[in-house]
């Protein structure tokens, strides 16, 4: 095991691990513990009771926090004609058809958010190799594949993200960042808590949410209490 920085050592003096803490707190905690030398993300963990084996109970989807991430997203758009037109008036950073495809085979990945047209999915398609693992391929779960690209543009720029189930049945998602003032990042840590409860699969039996944690980017996890949203 790796060995603790005395700056981790140090935070971590300040949780106790037996404590579930109201979310506010958690979130306050978070940022009086963190260290790093950057705006650091803060991010929340959800444990859930789903078997991810069975496809119904394979969480994915999108929402957009109310407050935003607090990071900048370069938008590409796979797009022709007028919805290309579009794309670039809603404010996408690039835009474009083969070409654009072509130039992501050749090795550029420099952009956060895909979105396409679904008459662009055969040619983005190619792509699946490479975009696929950085979870950055269309997928009409996320809303990034649809002909409304001028909404999926202003979301993605808004403070739109995507959550998704690993094999474990945890989901990771940032809530914005250290410098944000709590309740901002309580807001967008409860908007993403009521997306993940609605989408509770209906074959689900006991208990959804097994466990909740916020942590930033390099402070130890703060347990947070389930009761207190």
């Amino acid at each position: 095991m790796a060995k603790k920085s005395k700056q981790y050592q140090e935070a971590a003096k300040l949780v106790d691990r037996d404590k579930a803490y109201d979310v506010t707190e958690a979130v306050d905690l978070v940022k009086k513990m963190d260290f790093a030398k950057f705006d650091a993300t803060v991010e929340v963990a959800f444990k859930l009771n789903v078997d991810t084996k069975q496809a119904d109970q394979q969480l994915r989807g999108a929402v957009v926090l109310p407050n935003g991430t607090g990071k900048d997203q370069t938008v590409v758009v796979f797009a022709k004609g007028d919805k290309a037109k579009e794309a670039e008036e809603a404010g996408a950073d690039f835009v474009g058809e083969a070409d654009l495809v072509e130039k992501i085979q050749d090795g550029w990945l420099d952009f956060d958010v895909a979105i396409a047209t679904p008459d662009m999915m055969a040619q983005v398609g190619r792509l699946g190799r490479v975009l696929g693992p950085k979870g950055l391929m269309p997928n009409p779960k996320t809303g990034t594949v649809t002909m409304n690209v001028a909404k999926a543009v202003n979301d993605s720029k808004a403070g739109k993200v995507t959550y998704r189930t690993d094999r474990d049945g945890n989901v990771h998602v940032p809530v914005g960042k250290v410098s944000f003032d709590t309740d901002k990042l309580v807001g967008n840590f409860k908007t993403i808590e009521d997306t993940i409860v609605k989408a509770r699969p209906a074959s689900v039996r006991g208990t959804y949410i097994q466990n909740l944690v916020v942590t930033s980017t390099f402070t130890p996890a703060v347990r947070v209490d389930l009761a207190s949203f």
